[in-house]
C-alpha cells in the first residue's frame, strides 16, 4: 500500500509528552519518541507483524485503559474436582489390601479380630472380618464420592472449542487469552474462561488507505492548533484524552509544539481485523515532518528544526465502529 502525503501528529502528540520541565533550556520535544499508547482491541498486547515499512518489532503498549489479562486459573479448584483421598484410584482398594493382610496374617498365626477362638472358629473368623472390611471399605468410598463428586459444571460452547470461530493463521490474539483459552482449561471446575472475542481478519479497501492518509493529516493539523475539539473528532475518547493532557502540560510549561510539512513517504498494512461490529486496521507508516517545540511567550525554539524535515516511522491502529467512520485508536514505536 503506497499512500500520498499528509500531515503528523502521532509523534508530534509524543513530542509534548517527552518535555521534561527540568527549565525551559532543558525542555526536549521529541517526535516519534514519546510512547506507545491506546488500545487494539484484542491485540492491544500483542506486537502487530513486521512490514517493509517497519520492519523492526513494535514497542509494546505502554498506556491503555485495555485490561492486560484475565485473572489465572491456575490452583481455582472446587470440591468437585479436587474430590478426596476416597476418589483417588486405588486408595480404596490400597486400604482394602492393608486390612485384609493384617486379618490374613492373624489368622495364620491365630488371631486376628476374633482372635482366640482357634481352629475352625478361627478361619470362620477370618471369613467375618473380609465380609466387615469389604463392607466397610465400599461405604466408606461411597460416603465420600457422594460428598465431594458432584457433576463438574459444563464449560461454555465457546471455551469448550478454544478460539473463536473467526481465527485464522497468522492473527495476532492478544495475552487477553485468545488463543490460549482452549478446552484443556475448560474441566476444571470453579470459574471458566472468559470465551476470547472472535476475530476475524478482513479485506481494506483503498477507500480504507485513503481515509488513514487523510486522518494522518487531519490529526497533525488539529494537534499543531491545539485544536482538542477536532482531537476528539479523528481519535476514540482514550486517544483525545491522551492528547489533551499532553497539550494541557505543554501549556502549564509555556510551550507550543509546532508540526508542519508532513510528506508520507510510504505506508503497509501490518493487519486488519474485526472484533463484533468494530473494525481495526494497523498501518505502519513511514513520514518526513518538520517540528519543533517553540517558547510561547519568546518564539524561541526549545527543541527541534523549524526548517529541517525529519523522517520518522509509526506504526498507527485505527478503529472503526459500526455506523461510524475510522478513528485513530493507538500509536506505537518501533522497539
Amino acid at each position: 500500500m503506497t499512500l500520498l502525503k499528509t500531515s503528523r501528529p502521532g509523534r508530534v502528540l509524543f513530542t509534548a509528552a517527552a518535555i521534561i520541565a527540568l527549565g525551559l533550556g532543558a525542555a526536549e520535544a521529541r517526535p516519534g519518541k514519546g510512547g506507545s499508547f491506546g488500545s487494539r482491541g484484542a491485540n492491544t498486547f500483542s506486537a502487530p507483524p513486521s512490514t517493509a515499512t517497519a520492519p523492526r518489532t513494535a514497542a509494546p503498549i505502554e498506556r491503555s485503559i485495555t485490561q492486560p489479562g484475565a485473572p489465572s486459573m491456575a490452583g481455582q479448584t472446587t470440591g468437585a474436582t479436587r474430590g478426596g483421598l476416597f476418589s483417588k484410584p486405588g486408595f480404596g482398594m490400597g486400604l482394602m489390601g492393608g486390612l485384609l493382610g493384617a486379618g490374613l496374617l492373624g489368622a495364620l498365626m491365630g488371631n486376628g479380630f476374633f482372635g482366640g477362638l482357634g481352629g475352625v472358629m478361627s478361619f470362620l473368623g477370618l471369613i467375618i472380618q473380609l465380609a466387615l472390611v469389604f463392607f466397610v471399605v465400599r461405604f466408606a468410598i461411597n460416603w465420600f464420592r457422594n460428598r465431594n463428586g458432584a457433576p463438574a459444571p459444563q464449560r461454555p460452547a465457546m471455551a469448550a472449542a478454544g478460539a473463536g470461530p473467526g481465527d485464522a493463521p497468522g492473527m495476532q490474539r492478544s495475552a487477553l487469552g485468545g488463543a490460549t483459552g482452549g478446552a484443556g482449561f475448560g474441566g476444571f471446575g470453579g470459574a471458566q474462561p472468559q470465551p476470547a472475542p472472535a476475530v476475524t481478519p478482513i479485506e481494506v479497501a483503498p477507500a480504507d488507505f485513503e481515509s488513514f492518509e487523510k486522518l494522518l493529516g487531519d490529526i497533525n493539523n488539529a494537534w499543531d492548533a491545539e485544536n482538542e475539539g477536532a482531537l476528539r473528532r479523528f481519535t476514540t475518547p482514550e486517544m483525545a484524552s491522551y492528547f489533551g493532557q499532553e497539550l494541557a502540560d505543554n501549556a502549564a510549561k509555556g510551550l507550543h509544539d509546532r508540526v508542519k510539512d508532513v510528506k508520507l513517504q510510504q505506508g503497509d498494512l501490518a493487519e486488519a481485523w474485526r472484533e463484533g461490529s468494530t473494525d481495526y486496521a494497523t498501518v505502519a507508516m513511514r513520514f518526513s515532518v518538520v517540528n519543533a517545540l517553540f517558547e510561547r511567550a519568546s518564539g524561541k525554539v526549545v527543541e527541534g528544526d523549524p526548517v529541517k524535515p525529519q523522517d520518522v516511522t509509526e506504526i498507527w491502529t485505527f478503529r472503526r465502529d459500526a455506523g461510524d467512520g475510522w478513528k485513530l485508536s493507538a500509536i506505537q514505536q518501533q522497539a
